[in-house]
């Protein structure tokens, strides 16, 4: 448990701390833009399987009696998340994060503003149900509350910077899923959605059809239904 909790912390103090723009601009300027994404993306990538290794080491304690029908909520909360967290990285969306901040807010900012934190906690959620164990419920469970948790930080910063223009954009989306269509907002799409879409297929494809699910984690989702 000691290993899994200090895994844990470093994982969110990378996600955290340079998430603070002074510190991040402060690193860029010193290193170099092209030189602190690389460096991040490589010490995030062996956090992450820091992490994920310190949860499997954890004793196995059954929380609940697994049933078909938790595995199928994986196939369905799993996918939707993927495409969410793919979307939003793809499309410009200046009220959270995107890779692309300028440009037209994207469509996928219709479903909500906040794809991919949603997103990261619906691929979350969707192997808490799947697992039923405690140390799934600490790791995914705690990913996706850490996602969520995001959500009113970037809300407060997006307001501070665009100030009067936070109104227009906000108007058309919502921070809950699909409640801007209920208030009347209609839905579009654009290359980003669909690109998403393509590319959700695909990796699910690879993970369920293909084995990709058993070469990364050892377990085949589809046995399940066996």
């Amino acid at each position: 448990m000691i290993q899994f909790v200090s895994a844990f912390t470093v994982f969110l103090m990378l996600h955290s701390i340079p998430a603070i723009p002074n510190i991040r601009l402060r690193i860029i300027r010193s290193i170099g833009k092209p030189t602190y994404i690389l460096a991040y993306s490589v010490v995030s990538l062996a956090a992450l399987v820091w992490l994920f290794s310190a949860a499997l080491a954890l004793d196995y304690v059954p929380l609940w009696e697994l049933r078909p029908w938790h595995a199928a909520m994986t196939f369905v909360l799993a996918p939707i998340g993927f495409f969410l967290v793919l979307a939003g990285l793809m499309s410009a969306n200046a009220l959270s994060i995107s890779i692309r901040s300028a440009g037209p807010a994207g469509a996928v900012t219709r479903i909500t503003r906040h794809p991919v934190p949603w997103g990261f906690a619906l691929w979350a959620l969707g192997h808490v149900i799947a697992n039923g164990d405690l140390r799934s419920l600490l790791l995914f469970g705690g990913l996706g509350l850490f996602a969520l948790a995001g959500i009113p930080m970037a809300e407060r910063r997006a307001r501070k910077r665009l100030g009067a223009h936070w109104e227009i954009y906000a108007a058309q989306t919502s921070v809950w899923p699909l409640a801007a269509f209920v208030s009347g907002v209609q839905p579009r799409s654009d290359t980003a959605l669909v690109a998403a879409a393509m590319a959700t297929i695909a990796l699910v494809a690879w993970l369920l059809l293909a084995g990709g699910h058993a070469l990364l984690f050892g377990a085949n989702p589809i046995s399940v239904f066996g």
